[in-house]
């Protein structure tokens, strides 16, 4: 039988299959290497393959199942969520900014999956719902907040009942290259090394592993902090507002369902805080973000503490320092809180990361990057695949008109690889455009639109160019996806 060849793609961070740890020797300027022996990896085979679990990779998972599609997703930690439950302080945003801009009318301009996890969260009390922001509405015109442990339940729930099989605490180790294609992805679990064959292939992962395995083009910008966030309980939640708003302070308020009741504190806190020169200096040297959010008495969902490091957070090294001065940052968070902030006395961390979280990794060069310009000109696309209206550095800058602007579909394609699709912080090359594009909400848009197209592609065996929009479009229009 002819033997095909096949390209088995490194990425920088030198994984790849055959090659093992890499690793110069003290005094010596030449590097020792270790060649691992072959093995024959156990293969198994679906029709969509996506790596990652978090806010994006959720949604494309079943998004790919709903078609038909024999669907796995591939998780590193043992939960899914993402983001959305270690990093962020609510979901931004399923509405237009429709309160910035008097006379333009409410829209939810992002419904179908995400919207249906709003509904879950909802029925067990793991949401405050879509909570008209009462102050600072030119930044976002709702809060829609989440119990983060209650959404790593009600997604895993719906992955299960899509059918798709779900592979946590695995991570991806490599690609298998067959010419423009993707043919294989290479997984690591305590069960072993295995080899994941599909059709098509979606990369969720944030920091663009998949897609750097596979060869795909990329770079590293390192133009944001990273962050690890604390859930902090025993906190008087009205007393504490109450003392923000004395000092002028209280920049944003929402009230929504908290604990079962509603019209209560959802969302708090302001951008710039001026309690005292302790304080103040404190806060600065630890990155403590003042905004949070909760949905249960008594609870703060998330504080942030930021850091910004001199490498990218694809570095090993350089993480594990950051990982530490997070951990030390939140310590101090805590220490101030109670020395200077009334109904924070007896505070304490209830909740952290497992590890920090970032805003980008891997920039993932695709078929079309979204400008700056494409945003705030409220811009569409013959080819869009949904329609976002959140920016994250309002009200500085905003999308047109409280409208919206189109993710088009050539956006999620990285060039030179016909039948990968990315979905979340991976693409946007420009800083300002990546703070709208970022954001949890448009990464579950851009999900939805992703597994919908794999599984297309699979049930025609046809590359993710060959697919007919106007199929994808309808697809998604059935799916009660948005389109302006």
């Amino acid at each position: 039988m002819k033997s095909r060849s096949r390209d088995y793609a490194i990425s920088r961070r030198g994984f790849a299959l055959g090659l093992g740890a890499v690793a110069a020797r003290a005094g010596q300027p030449t590097a020792d290497y270790y060649q691992e022996a072959a093995r024959r990896l156990p293969v198994r085979r679906f029709d969509v393959a996506v790596a990652g679990g978090g806010t994006a990779g959720v949604v494309a998972a079943i998004a790919a199942a709903r078609q038909g599609a024999k669907t796995v997703l591939i998780e590193n930690k043992g939960y899914t969520g993402g983001t959305v439950v270690e990093g962020g302080t609510a979901l931004h945003s399923f509405f237009n900014l429709w309160k910035a801009f008097p006379g333009v009318p409410k829209r939810q301009v992002v419904k179908g999956i995400p919207q249906e996890i709003v509904e879950r969260l909802m029925r067990i009390g793991g949401c405050t719902g879509h909570a008209e922001m009462l102050s600072h509405y030119d930044y976002d015109s709702v809060c829609t907040a989440i119990d983060t442990e209650l959404y790593k339940l009600v997604t895993m729930e719906m992955l299960h009942e899509a059918g798709v099989t779900v592979w946590v605490n695995t991570f991806v180790a490599g690609a298998i290259r067959e010419g423009g294609r993707i043919a294989g992805m290479i997984t690591e679990s305590r069960s072993g090394r295995e080899a994941i064959y599909a059709k098509a292939f979606v990369d969720c992962t944030g920091y663009g592993d998949l897609a750097a395995h596979a060869g795909a083009k990329f770079t590293e910008p390192n133009d944001y902090s990273v962050a690890n966030s604390i859930g902090v309980a025993n906190v008087d939640i009205e007393r504490m507002c109450e003392f923000l708003k004395s000092r002028n302070t209280l920049t944003q308020l929402a009230r929504g369902r908290r604990s079962g009741k509603d019209d209560q504190i959802v969302r708090f806190g302001g951008e710039s805080v001026t309690l005292s020169e302790e304080f103040n200096a404190g806060a600065r040297q630890i990155g403590l973000s003042m905004i949070t959010t909760t949905t249960q008495d008594q609870y703060l969902m998330f504080l942030k503490l930021n850091l910004k490091m001199p490498v990218s957070p694809t570095s090993r090294d350089a993480v594990a320092e950051a990982e530490l001065e997070l951990r030390k940052r939140q310590f101090k968070a805590i220490e101030l809180l109670r020395r200077h902030v009334p109904g924070c006395e007896r505070a304490f961390i209830a909740r952290t990361s497992p590890s920090l979280n970032i805003r980008r990794g891997r920039l993932i060069v695709c078929d079309y990057d979204i400008t700056l310009d494409d945003i705030l000109q409220a811009r569409h696309f013959d080819d869009d695949v949904f329609v976002y209206g959140f920016h994250d550095s309002a009200p500085r800058l905003k999308v047109g008109g409280g409208g919206t602007y189109g993710i088009p579909y050539r956006a999620l394609l990285p060039a030179g690889i016909e039948n990968l699709l990315v979905a979340g912080m991976m693409i946007t090359s420009n800083h300002d455009a990546h703070m709208s594009t970022r954001n949890t909400v448009s990464c579950m848009g851009q999900g939805q639109a992703a597994g919908t197209a794999a599984a297309l592609c699979a049930a025609r065996n046809c590359g993710t160019r060959e697919l007919p929009y106007s199929l994808l479009r309808r697809t998604l229009e059935k799916d009660n996806v948005y389109f302006e």
